[in-house]
């Protein structure tokens, strides 16, 4: 493996994974070796860790070698009457080779998995790197979703604090992270979020006003104002609705991608669908991602699991997390695809993710990528990330790595973007914003109706009681829950 240079993210290692589809090194295995990438440019998805001692029995913990690899050193070659390989339940079809060596692998041994990027900060593209094949007008439509994104963010997180709204968080640092990955899907992929990729719903088609309606709870809220700010959801976008519990999104993904596996199987790969699902390295510590990983797993299901690593969960950082190497060093254990990627680079998670897609669709089986990225606001507006980090981090990060400045960079460097171009989307985006906001705050609020729908087809007679029952309570108060003010209609 060839070791790039170590990055400064906190807890964290740098290095180049390759991104091109891995062909079977052996036809009596399923599963594809993880071949750590130099700087050819190609990307190669893993189901095995990367392992200082390839080749030495259980001294290296090579999870697939070939038979001459597999033998020990010469000190301790068995005879021809002593078994090799043990047929042990769960196998592989060649068996697991025995060892005479005693040998307790400790975690260094194991090399860090490579992060996979296509540019350099300042837009260069990396030496040897394969830039994704996407055309002038997609590339400036993806540049456009993420200064969108950016504006909402700036505009609904100053909302909040102005006491407008009761809640948000925003996306700053991580916006390549939505568009690249949405970008590579098909739009009729379900998406399950957590609650920070509200750049995927974008790029998807939801509107300025649909956030903003989402956000103020009002009558065109898709969810009839039943749900906290940010949490999103819609059926024609095939987008989940968002629930502020961590990590339940993730057994949901693996239930979701089974259905769809069994409802395509008669179509070919191109026509086929994968589920996608988000969520943050702190929810990698949650018991439903472990289960879920191993369902899918075992159940051979279609879902890309798709990891932000951002450092700092909601205020701990990734070093007081877990000892491991970040979030993909545990796909191995599960048998399980994997690859790491630059999260601020967004060509290079465009191509992860349309890598990690193939496998989900042509082999029906599930990815594990993670995302190296930072979370340069705070975690919501409930917190203080100053108790936790310094400021000239945030700074750094809000700089140098910028995912925005990067991208525009490489366009600007293939005459795609212009400084005139940038000043007058940053205008537009300011403004459409505003507007959106302005339109949803002064829209009434849904009806206390909603309150009991769209949960049972036909409302059961508990419900009806409790509708009735609030009625007779607002009617018996009318002063304190008057039409239009949202306290009670």
């Amino acid at each position: 493996m060839q070791h790039g240079h170590r990055g400064s993210r906190p807890g964290c290692g740098r290095r180049l994974l390759s991104l091109q589809p891995t062909p079977n090194p052996r036809q009596s295995r399923s599963t594809a070796e993880a071949v750590p990438a130099d700087d050819s440019g190609s990307i190669e998805l893993s189901s095995t860790v990367p392992s200082k001692h390839e080749g030495e029995g259980f001294d290296g913990m090579a999870s697939q070698r070939t038979a001459s690899s597999a033998a020990p050193p010469q000190s301790s070659v068995l005879p021809p009457t002593e078994a090799s390989h043990g047929d042990f339940p769960g196998a592989p079809p060649e068996g697991i080779p025995f060892t005479s060596s005693l040998h307790v692998v400790a975690p260094e041994e194991h090399v860090v998995w490579p992060v996979y990027r296509v540019l350099e900060t300042d837009g260069r593209v990396r030496s040897g790197a394969l830039v994704p094949d996407l055309d002038q007008a997609v590339v400036r439509r993806m540049y456009h979703t993420m200064v969108r994104l950016q504006a909402m963010d700036t505009i609904f997180y100053n909302a909040q604090r102005q006491g407008r709204i009761s809640f948000y968080i925003t996306c700053t640092g991580e916006e390549a992270t939505h568009v690249g990955s949405a970008a590579a899907l098909r739009p009729e992929d379900p998406v399950l979020a957590q609650y920070r990729e509200g750049g995927v719903l974008m790029w998807r088609g939801f509107t300025l006003d649909q956030f903003a309606d989402q956000c103020f709870s009002n009558r065109d809220d898709l969810g009839k104002g039943r749900q906290m700010p940010i949490h999103y959801g819609t059926a024609a976008l095939h987008f989940q609705t968002i629930s502020s519990p961590l990590a339940t999104q993730i057994p949901h993904a693996v239930g979701a991608a089974y259905g769809i596996k069994l409802e395509d199987a008669s179509k070919s790969a191109e026509d086929k669908r994968c589920v996608i699902c988000f969520f943050g390295e702190g929810a990698a510590s949650e018991g439903d991602f472990h289960a879920a990983l191993n369902f899918a797993a075992t159940l051979q299901a279609p879902v890309l699991f798709f990891c932000r690593n951002n450092g700092y969960a909601i205020s701990t950082p990734v070093k007081e997390q877990f000892r491991g190497d970040g979030v993909v060093s545990r796909a191995p254990g599960y048998g399980m695809h994997a690859l790491r990627v630059d999260g601020n680079d967004v060509l290079a998670v465009y191509h992860a993710c349309q890598a990690a897609r193939e496998v989900c669709v042509r082999e029906g089986k599930p990815v594990l990528v993670e995302a190296m990225t930072y979370r340069v606001g705070h975690h919501s507006t409930s917190d203080d990330s100053t108790r936790y980090r310094s400021l000239s981090e945030i700074k750094q990060w809000h700089g140098q790595e910028d995912p925005l400045r990067r991208f525009r960079a490489w366009m600007e460097g293939k005459g795609w973007w212009s400084e005139e171009d940038e000043v007058q989307l940053r205008d537009e985006e300011r403004m459409a914003v505003l507007r959106a906001l302005e339109r949803a705050e002064v829209k009434p609020k849904p009806g206390m109706e909603a309150l009991f729908e769209d949960v049972y087809r036909e409302k059961p007679w508990h419900l009806r009681e409790q509708e009735a029952g609030l009625r007779d309570h607002v009617e018996k108060y009318p002063d304190v829950y008057k039409e239009g003010t949202g306290k009670g209609h």
